[in-house]
């Protein structure tokens, strides 16, 4: 088999990365209808944000003793029943938008509890990986995980603005939905089950908790980045609050909004597949450069968007900062995992999921506050100003000088509930 599939040698890692291609085209169709659907119906950017505040909001709760549980139990296990209760839920959603009696407190309710679902679940899909593959494979595998999960992030949006425009927001939670199926039974199929280690039961979660996070603040390789990456996304990531918006000033509608999205994820499935090349070589000095051109790009997107450019120019520009944006994500995710000791990994995954899926809520507020005062651009200028004055800090006192060993794309936990568990590896006996 081809170096760059090695980890399809695998037979746990083949079966999940085939159910998931469905599930992750889904999930961004439901991100696009929901963000839409929401606009429509309020017109305002902070009810916008909301959603974002309710989808990841639980981040910041339930994200660290998620990674306890993920070290504790079997993370199959955990994976399994989180995916169950993410398709009902969404299943819920698709009837009642279908029967055209949807109101606004259930999509809320709903985004809730698939945040809730999500919390839990991310630290297990992050640390799934290893079980699923090994760690001969590790490298490919996240690199396969991340083509895969931006190429979805340019199919789904795309038929998601299409279906928008000229049948409605029903069929893409319906699509959704079933999409689950495959992923339920995918996951009961795998040999590898993620069971915690040896010892998980013999000491309490409370302290579990703390071990991981004392590991990662004596652990500047692994704090600095965390750190960054927070602030970062924060203030710079907010496109599930700006495109929609971004798309009603220029006057392109629901097609224009899938178009877009689709644009961001072309560039971030390029980054991927640039640092799964070109890793290496970045280092430490790409984790630093990354975020200034990403915080330029942005600027740019602000720029047009402010003297209403034609999409033809802007998705260009939205291309690029998709490029710029996934490489820094990928970058600091993979150096983060791969500095972190088995033991530990689950619950030092949740305390990196934690940060930057809490920056989600609190950066969506940001933005739909920032966009209700100045503008849909003077929001998206700002974001780009705060990411560029963070990279040049990060600069300025060396905050990626931390070795970054085999650098390949990680899979970023972008604001979209990832129905399936991205295989981390597993066992090598599966194949």
């Amino acid at each position: 088999m081809p170096h760059g599939l090695a980890a399809f040698r695998h037979r746990d890692y083949r079966i999940l990365w085939s159910v998931q291609a469905g599930s992750l085209t889904g999930n961004w169709m439901q991100a696009l209808a929901q963000s839409w659907l929401v606009l429509t119906m309020t017109n305002s950017p902070v009810q916008l944000a909301l959603i974002n505040v309710c989808q990841f909001g639980p981040s910041l709760i339930f994200g660290l003793p998620a990674g306890v549980i993920a070290d504790r139990y079997s993370k199959r296990g955990v994976l399994l029943a989180t995916q169950a209760v993410s398709g009902l839920l969404t299943a819920l959603l698709a009837v009642v938008v279908a029967l055209g009696s949807v109101q606004l407190w259930q999509i809320y309710a709903t985004a809730l509890g698939l945040g809730i679902v999500g919390a839990i679940s991310n630290p297990a899909r992050q640390a799934y990986v290893v079980d699923v593959v090994g760690k001969d494979d590790l490298v490919n595998a996240v690199a396969l995980n991340s083509a895969l999960f931006n190429a979805s992030r340019v199919v789904g949006p795309a038929i998601a603005g299409v279906l928008l425009a000229q049948v409605g927001a029903a069929l893409c939670f319906v699509i959704n939905a079933v999409a689950y199926l495959p992923v339920v039974i995918g996951l009961t199929l795998l040999r590898a089950r993620g069971n915690p280690e040896p010892d998980a039961g013999d000491v309490s979660p409370w302290r579990r908790l703390r071990e991981g996070l004392a590991y990662v603040r004596r652990t500047p390789e692994i704090l600095r980045p965390i750190v960054m990456i927070g602030v970062i996304g924060t203030f710079g990531m907010n496109f599930s609050v700006w495109m929609p918006l971004l798309a009603v000033q220029l006057g392109t509608g629901a097609e224009g909004f899938g178009w877009l999205m689709s644009a961001l994820g072309v560039g971030s499935l390029i980054g991927a597949l640039g640092v799964a090349f070109f890793g290496r070589t970045l280092g430490g000095r790409g984790l630093l450069l990354a975020p200034v051109v990403f915080g330029l790009f942005e600027i740019g997107l602000a720029v047009l968007a402010g003297i209403r450019g034609p999409l033809m120019f802007v998705l260009p520009v939205a291309t690029l900062a998709g490029v710029a944006m996934s490489t820094t994500l990928s970058l600091t995710t993979t150096t983060i995992q791969s500095l972190i000791p088995n033991a530990l990994r689950g619950r030092v995954s949740s305390i990196f999921m934690t940060v930057f899926m809490g920056s989600v809520p609190l950066g969506a507020l940001i933005a739909g506050v920032t966009s209700s005062l100045v503008g849909t651009t003077g929001s998206i200028a700002f974001g780009g100003a705060v990411v560029l004055l963070v990279a040049v800090i990060a600069m300025a006192f060396g905050f990626a000088r931390a070795r970054a060993p085999d650098l390949v794309p990680a899979l970023p936990p972008i604001p979209v509930q990832v129905g399936s568990a991205p295989p981390r590896a597993g066992a090598r006996g599966n194949d």
